[in-house]
Formats: structure tokens, C-alpha cells, sequence
């Protein structure tokens, strides 16, 4: 069972973290995902934090050295602390 992913400086960007939320809606199993320094933007956030709403099991999530707004950055910091406090 697949509990952490590191990607970190993949260059997925945008696209690839679309991709990676709609995984993410899905899956009951990943607790860490690292994603530092993959040219993720605010739409990239946008579409994780969406995921977020329906995921429950991730606990550590890495968006550090990415170009990510202070108020999607705190919306994401909330939904993975939500997660953290329901273990």
C-alpha cells in the first residue's frame, strides 16, 4: 500500500497537480505527499485544496518553494491540519 509519494522537483506544474487532485479525491491510503519546488501556481493549489475537501487521509503535504498565494496556502495548511486533528 502506497502511503507517501515524493515528487518533489518534478516540474509538474499546474497540470500535473490537477492530475495528482483527482487521484487524490479517490484515494483512502497516502498520508505524505511531497511536492516542493514543482512550478505549482495558485490553479494548481486551487485544484489540490478541491481535493482536499473530499480526501481525509493525507496528513503531510510539501507545497514549499512553489508559487502559491499566502490565502490558498492557508486554505490548503487548514484542510491538512483538519486531517491531521481527525487521525
Amino acid at each position: 500500500t502506497l502511503t507517501t509519494l515524493h515528487l518533489d522537483r518534478t516540474q509538474i506544474g499546474d497540470k500535473g497537480a490537477q492530475h495528482l487532485a483527482d487521484a487524490l479525491q479517490h484515494n483512502t491510503t497516502l498520508t505524505t505527499l511531497d511536492l516542493y519546488d514543482n512550478q505549482i501556481g495558485d490553479k494548481g493549489a486551487q485544484h489540490l485544496a478541491d481535493a482536499l475537501q473530499h480526501n481525509t487521509t493525507l496528513t503531510t503535504l510539501d507545497l514549499s518553494s512553489n508559487d502559491i498565494g499566502d490565502e490558498l496556502m492557508d486554505c490548503v495548511a487548514k484542510l491538512i491540519e483538519r486531517n491531521e486533528m481527525e487521525k
